[in-house]
Parts: C-alpha cells; structure tokens; sequence
C-alpha cells in the first residue's frame, strides 16, 4: 500500500488533486538506501550518461518523498551538489532553482507524468529527464551570455548585476550576485546595491558583509 499523498496541487476553489502517492514511512529509510547504492553502481558501471542518471535520481528521491515538507526544495539541492559532482558547475554562476521555478508548469507537469507507474516500475521517467536536462541547457545559455557581458562598454557590468538582482528569488546576498556576475567585483556589486536600495528597489536585511538582500515587496516562497 502507498504512503502519504505527495504533489499535492490546490485550486483556487479550495479543490485539491493528488499528483501522486509516496512510499511508507516505514519502507523509506530501504527505499532511500537502494537510491543511493544504485546511484553509485550506475555511475561505476556507466550504465547511461551520468546526467541521465542524476535526474532519474532526482525523480526517484521525489517519488520516495522522505519528508514531511520540503522535498521539492531538497531534491533541487541533490540536483545542484549532483551537478557539482559530475563536473558541471554552472549551477555556480546561474540559478538552477529560478530557472524551474520560471518554468514551475512545464516541472510539475513533467514530474506527474513520469510519476505514474512509478511503484509499478511502470514509469516513464523521460518527461522530468529532459526537462531538467532542458534546465540545464538554459542555464549555460545564460552563462554564455553574461560572461560575453563582461567584455562589454562601460555601464555593462552596472546592468548585470541589476539583472542579477532582478532575477533572485526571496533573499539573497552579495556573494549570490558575485556567483551570477562572473567577472564583476565585490565593490561592483555593492556599489550597484547601494544605487538600487537609493531607487528604493532593494532592502538591506542585516549589516556587514553576510548580510541577506531581497527586493523591495518581495516575499519567501516555501513549497
């Protein structure tokens, strides 16, 4: 028997549909190990391109749903410190978390088809594949794009960084726009800070130099 609901998506007349159902608690701590120990195998023995494999990881983490809350958010940390593993660091420089979030349709529609089956090994895990492979493509596209910035005229590493900041989610810091500004200084990236928080588009949460930003009205989206 299945576990819990999971993916659960509310309408705005309070209806709710089940997207899908998660593993027991009690069978998650074996399901949650043979994830892992296949992970490793399929990376060892090159079963398929190790990409393919990380978002099929990423699939069935969501499947299992280990937690009460949050499992959307962890996976897309697995998906980055995967990525990270793997070689491919763009996640660095460009957020992989704002591209699906941008793209949060196309990501949920993708995880209910691949999802169906699932428990049967009966899934067809191709929809999230190419999504998230798809995510990926877009985030060095924009990497491409703003590391061409930084050769550009005068007043173009001013507008990366508003770029920058216009793309953040919920807070952020000066080291989250150094990460998305290759090549744009730390005095850069305050300096353009302090222009924006005179505008009144930005706000200081803290002082010194840890301290959190986020844009004036905006607020935390938890899932």
């Amino acid at each position: 028997m299945w576990g819990t609901p999971g993916g659960i998506e509310k309408y705005p007349d309070g209806r709710q549909r089940i997207r899908f159902a998660t593993v027991r608690a009690v069978d998650t701590p074996r399901y949650v190990q043979a994830l892992v120990e296949y992970w490793d195998r399929c990376l060892r023995e090159r079963w398929v391109h190790p990409l393919v494999a990380l978002a099929a990881f990423n699939l069935d983490f969501l499947c299992i749903h280990p937690f009460r809350d949050g499992n959307g958010r962890v996976s897309r940390l697995l998906l980055l410190l995967g990525c990270y593993q793997l070689g491919y660091e763009v996640g660095r420089y460009i957020s992989l978390e704002r591209l699906i979030e941008e793209n949060k349709e196309r990501y949920y529609e993708t995880l209910e088809a691949s999802s169906q089956g699932w428990h049967e090994a009966k899934h067809d895990p191709w929809p999230l594949i190419n999504f998230l492979l798809y995510v990926l493509k877009l985030a060095y596209g924009e990497f491409e794009r703003r590391v061409g910035q930084t050769a550009s005229p005068r007043g173009a590493k001013t507008e990366m960084v508003e770029v920058a900041v216009e793309s953040m989610t919920g807070t952020f810091s000066i080291t989250d726009l150094e990460r998305a500004c290759p090549g744009v200084s730390r005095d850069m990236v305050r300096r353009v800070l302090r222009q924006l928080k005179r505008r009144g588009e930005v706000e200081a949460l803290g002082r010194g130099p840890v301290a959190l930003w986020q844009k004036k009205g905006s607020t935390l989206k938890k899932e």
